[in-house]
Parts: structure tokens; sequence; C-alpha cells
């Protein structure tokens, strides 16, 4: 009876991954076309361009901080503010910032700060609050860094009066590790789904590296939820709530934008605690858009995507199990290894046609990749063991999943690598 179950579990969670697979591949081509008849159309646009306010919230980020801000200075775009929130930082962020804006005065560079740990949202609230003046809004990370080119290819976006945010393309800097490689596959394989949710206006996750709205938008949904693990995810969903037909979050393919990978699995571990708690009380927070008929939202949203981001924990919770089968089959019946063969396959094609289109890669950068490729299939069981302890650490702590219990405020940064590599 046992075997029968887990049969069918396999069966049902193989040809959803595989429906999936199909639907980002073209999706992602269409998203192109799509992008390729837009950008022809921005080109010859000629709006005033908007101020935009570029905040970057710090907390013990001497190791980025500054690059951070040299990348911003090489931006093509000059009609812009940049704020930095500095949240009781223990460390010289505080006293470099001060130094890079004394030396370079015709940036316009201002520094906040605030004399207790407030946390991210906190943080970016009290920027909002008493000092950001743009009509957008672009939040950035002080470990990440931006392509010259990101401000203004996100500016143009908006363009349409139904976009009110925009989910930059996020990639990890080389780090020369195993744990690197993963998240470098990682991002690059959720990033590029985004295109699939971005043409059937079903996407709700807007990250915090390099994400854009409409200041309006941002005043509307009472800013950044400092009840919530994930700010920037709260923040998404608060605005997709509103109802996304009008207030549509989209995918930016050339808003790119680079972050620092964690350094080592326990940090990982904590990193994926805290995103998965995130994700889900936000979720469990708009538990109404689940299945809604009401016409201010797409179908594809509340019908497929909402649903879909309960229905992929459960997977995660039984993956154990499926994965468990797999293997008796394999050895009880020597033909099933082409269980396992079919599946190591199917994946190794899947990242190779990820990387083969790839917009911001060299071929040299991409024929790299694909070197990988035939081992990412093992090394990404190491985020399924991370996924899976994640969604249970969640389980057991209920009250904190369906915001019974207040959400900590404090904002601990994880350890910087400064040798990591931003490749534009």
């Amino acid at each position: 009876m046992l075997l029968t179950v887990l049969y069918y579990i396999f069966i049902v969670i193989s040809i959803i991954n595989v429906i999936h697979f199909g639907f980002y591949l073209v999706g992602a081509n269409y998203y192109d076309i799509l992008r390729f008849r837009a950008a022809a159309k921005a080109k010859k646009n000629t709006k005033k361009l908007p101020l935009v306010s570029l905040l970057i919230p710090a907390h013990n980020e001497e190791l980025g901080i500054v690059r951070c801000l040299e990348t911003i200075s090489k931006s093509t775009y000059k009609n812009l503010e940049i704020i930095v929130i500095d949240d009781k930082s223990k460390d010289a962020t505080k006293r470099l910032v001060r130094e890079y804006i004394t030396s370079h005065p015709k940036q316009n560079i201002t520094l906040m700060y605030k004399n207790k740990n407030v946390g991210k949202a906190g943080a970016l609230n009290h920027a909002l609050r008493h000092r950001a003046k743009g009509n957008l809004v672009m939040t950035l990370d002080a470990d990440s860094v931006l392509h010259k080119d990101a401000i203004r290819n996100a500016v143009r976006y908006f363009n349409d009066p139904d976009v009110v945010g925009v989910a930059a393309n996020v990639r990890v800097m080389d780090s020369y590790t195993i744990l690197g490689l993963l998240q470098k596959f990682e991002y690059m394989i959720g990033y590029r789904s985004k295109k699939f949710f971005s043409v059937t206006n079903s996407e709700f996750i807007v990250g915090g590296v390099a994400s854009t709205y409409r200041m309006n938008t941002l005043k509307k949904v009472g800013f950044y939820s400092d009840d919530i693990q994930t700010e920037d995810i709260a923040l998404s969903l608060k605005v997709v709530a509103q109802g996304n037909k009008k207030n549509k979050v989209i995918y930016g393919v050339d808003v790119l934008a680079m972050t620092e990978g964690v350094q080592t699995f326990k940090a990982l571990m904590r990193q994926r605690y805290r995103w998965k708690l995130g994700n889900l009380q936000a979720l469990i927070k708009n538990r109404q858009l689940f299945a809604n008929n009401n016409n201010i939202y797409s179908k594809t949203l509340t019908w497929y995507r909402i649903p879909m981001a309960f229905f992929g924990e459960l997977i995660v919770l039984l993956e154990p199990l499926v994965i468990a089968y797999v293997i008796y089959i394999s050895m009880a019946y020597i033909h099933s290894s082409s269980l396992i063969v079919g599946a190591y396959m199917t994946i190794t094609i899947y990242l190779t046609w990820n990387i083969m289109p790839d917009e911001h890669m060299t071929l040299a950068q991409k024929l790299k990749m694909i070197a990988y490729a035939p081992v990412m299939y093992f090394i990404m069981y190491l985020m399924n063991i991370v996924q899976f302890t994640a969604i249970i650490r969640c389980l057991l702590s209920p009250k904190k999943m369906m915001l019974k219990s207040n959400a900590s405020s404090l904002w601990v940064s994880p350890e910087r690598n400064a040798q990591a590599v931003a490749q534009f």
C-alpha cells in the first residue's frame, strides 16, 4: 500500500515538474519577444526622466558599502538621489560613507542613521517618510552592485502606467566555492522563471536587491511591513493585493544587479529559514488571494501562482519520501535505474537550456557554466536539504508562521566576502 502511494506521489510530482519546465522555457522565449518590441518603443520615448530615490539600508557593511557606492557612481542615469541608512552599525560603515560623500561632492548622496537597530524595514521606512523625494524608489542591499544601465532600464518599464513595481535580474558574484556555484545556478534558474510569471501577470515576489516601485504606490500600501521576516516579499504581496490587473509587478531582465552569496552552509540554513518563514507569513497574511474570483486580479495569480506557492511547500515536504522510493526501486529492480538516469538527464538538459540563451553572459562564461551542469544535479540536493529543513522549522514554529507572535526587527547581516567578484 505504501509503495503504491509513493508511486502515485512520484508520478504527480514528476508531471508537475515537467509541465513547469515547459512553461518556464516557452514563457521565457515569449517574454524575450515582447521585450524586444518594448525596447524599440522605449527608445522613441522622450518623456522627462523622473527623479529616482535609491535607498541603501546598511548594518555592519564596511566590506561592501564603498564598492556598492562606486558602481552607482558609474550609472548612466543621473536624475538620482542616493540615501544610505545606517542602522546602528558597530563597524566602520558610517565613517566610510561619510568619507565617500566628502570625496565625491558632486554626487547627490545623503547619510541617515538610526541610534538603534530597527531592522531593514524600519530603516527603509525612515528614509521613505522623512527624506526620499523621488517619483520612483529603488532599494539596494549594501553588499550588492548595479550594472551601469540598471536604473535607466528600470525607469523605462514605468512608461506603462499599469506597472507599479519592477523586480531586478539578480546574479550571484563568483566566489569560487561549491556553495557559491550552487547559489549561482539557483539564482539563474529562479530569475529566468520570472519571465514566465511576468508574461502571465502572476508575479508577486520582488526581492530587495534593485527592486523599483512608484512612490505613490508605496504610500498607498503604507510602505514596508515590520511584522514579517522578509520585508521585500511582504511589500510586493501588499502591492499585488491591491489588484494586479492595474497594479502590475513585472520582471526586468535588463535591470541587472549582482549580490554576494552566503559564505557558509550554516549561514545558508539561517537565510533560507528566514526566507521560507517570511514567504509563508506573507502568503498567510494575504490568503484572500487564494482562488479569488475578484475581477481586479488575474486568474493566473489567484488560481495558479498563489495555490502553487502553497503546493510547492508540500512538494518539498514529500520529496524525501519520493527520493527514497526511487532509490528503493532502483536497487530492487536493476532496469528501473532508468528513473534516476532520466531525472539526471532532464535536469542537466534543463540547466543547459537555461544557460545558452542568457543575455548577460559571454560565450566563455556560458561554456564554463555548461561544463558545471553535469554535476549540478547532485550538488543541488544540498539545497533540497536546506529547503526541507527550513519548512520543518517553520512548521515547528506555528505561532511565528501564523503571525501570532511578533517577528524580531533586529538585523544581523551575514558574513561578507571581500574577494567576491562581480562580472558585468
